[in-house]
């Protein structure tokens, strides 16, 4: 079973996150932002993942800190639990619709962390639950710096914040579950490693 539990405890926030790839899925999510339990939820289901996330952090100021960190510890696991990346699909892409919004997300579970997401360039309005579209880049430099993978997102339509940030959130999730999931043997690179 490839699965990893981290710890991360900063003056800010506090993180422990458990992440199994290989089932079973489900797990508690309480991070005491609304908002962000409910995009992990996405995560867990359409990823088809073990997901469990208990946090804290210092929403009084600002809701970026807690969603950064969360992001930075599923990195973590994720790095772990794909160890050496023997027989990982390693490449996925996935299209997630939300009414009016339509997202892709391509990936590379690649050893290389690099993120290609433009917020800025995004006609979003407003914000759902005190998280935007700009958290969601956050979250993501999070997860792809501590995962060590390549990441590119991007809104094909659509505008309000919710569902842009929902169908980013489901687009990633099922990305995730098709390039972790092991389909051959030996490490997927000409270089032999990740």
């Amino acid at each position: 079973m490839r699965e990893a539990t981290v710890e991360r405890a900063t003056a800010e926030t506090w993180v422990r996150l458990r992440l199994g790839l290989d089932g079973p899925t489900g797990g508690k999510v309480d991070t005491g932002l609304p908002f962000l339990d409910h995009m992990l939820l996405q995560l867990q289901r359409h990823g088809r993942f073990l997901l469990e996330v208990e946090a804290r952090g210092d929403l009084e100021v600002d809701v970026h800190h807690l969603v950064e960190d969360v992001g930075i510890a599923l990195g973590m696991a994720l790095k772990e639990a794909l160890g050496d990346g023997v027989g990982l699909e390693r490449y996925a892409e996935a299209f997630a619709p939300m009414d009016e919004t339509l997202v892709l997300c391509v990936l590379d579970l690649s050893g290389r962390p690099h993120l290609e997401f433009r917020p800025e360039a995004w006609p979003v309005v407003g914000e759902a639950g005190g998280v935007n579209h700009y958290h969601l880049r956050e979250f993501l430099r999070g997860l792809v710096n501590h995962g060590r993978l390549t990441l590119h997102l991007r809104l094909l339509s659509g505008r309000e914040a919710h569902h842009v940030v929902e169908a980013s959130f489901k687009a990633l999730a099922r990305a995730l579950h098709k390039a972790t999931r092991r389909t051959g043997e030996g490490v997927p690179s000409t270089k032999g490693v990740l």
